[in-house]
């Protein structure tokens, strides 16, 4: 599944006709419900791309114990749908019974990865899949970190098995937020358990210093910096699935297929510099 679009975009208009796209991901807590439209929505768009899921409220660096709940509805939706895969965030999202409606950073210690790493077992233990783990978006640092999360990836996956899915625009936005460099991100990431790729554009503000911020706002076109790190990834990976997330501002569907047939373009000259 090479390429992709995470968005909302018109349903007739991709079912009209062939489209060259490798598949569709969704979001898992959109399609935890019964039924009605979204799931036969979903389920049409199954019998033609290959489908992922990606999960925003599991919780997974929480440090009390995942829902169970949650997570059988979780399992109900990867049964029905047999994606090809499922992906989660490194944050957190729930504190006691309220949900924060966000991903929220946590320290990089080893008591805190012992707990991700106790949560990524409990997910594949229970949806009985490997799952991804996403870099964050990071806007603050903690004193408390004792491991570079570069380092705290590869291990998690090490010792859970679980692959990894790269943000570039995540790295990218952090490495600026935070005047670090974001091709030494790369360099030190643990680039081969890799199973996807996220791309996505960004906003610009400002922080209360008056000191540039981004933010990781899925509303714009995947931005010249992130493409050419992107390319730095894949130069070293090969192809990977990769995929576009748009989703705020939604644009018309040719927008959206546009971006994903770019990200293709660099994907195929991968290849042939891989085959060569």
């Amino acid at each position: 599944m090479p390429n992709s679009v995470k968005a909302t975009p018109p349903f007739a208009a991709i079912i009209a006709e062939p489209q060259p796209i490798g598949f569709f991901e969704v979001h898992a807590e959109n399609y935890m419900g019964a039924g009605g439209p979204p799931h036969a929505q979903l389920g049409r768009l199954r019998e033609d791309f290959t489908l992922s899921i990606h999960g925003v409220g599991l919780s997974i660096g929480s440090m009390q114990p995942l829902d169970r709940a949650h997570l059988a509805r979780l399992k109900t939706l990867c049964d029905r749908y047999q994606p090809e895969s499922f992906s989660e965030h490194l944050a957190w999202s729930t504190h006691d019974s309220v949900f924060l409606n966000d991903l929220l950073p946590l320290p990089y210690t080893q008591e805190t990865l012992r707990h991700v790493a106790g949560h990524i077992d409990e997910v594949q233990d229970a949806l009985g899949r490997q799952m991804l783990l996403e870099n964050p978006a990071i806007y603050v640092l903690f004193a408390e970190n004792t491991i570079e999360e570069t380092a705290f990836l590869a291990e998690i996956a090490h010792r859970t098995g679980c692959g990894l899915l790269l943000d570039v625009n995540n790295v990218f936005v952090a490495a600026t937020n935070h005047n670090l460099n974001p091709s030494d991100y790369i360099a030190r990431f643990p680039l081969e358990a890799v199973r996807e790729i996220h791309l996505s554009g960004h906003s610009e503000t400002v922080d209360e210093r008056g000191a540039p911020l981004l933010i990781d706002s899925h509303d714009t076109p995947v931005r010249d910096p992130v493409w050419a790190l992107y390319a730095a990834v894949i130069d070293r990976t090969g192809p990977v699935a990769s995929l576009i997330e748009w989703d705020n501002d939604v644009p018309a569907w040719p927008v959206l297929r546009d971006e994903a047939a770019a990200a293709q373009r660099m994907l195929d000259a991968a290849a042939r510099k891989t085959a060569a």
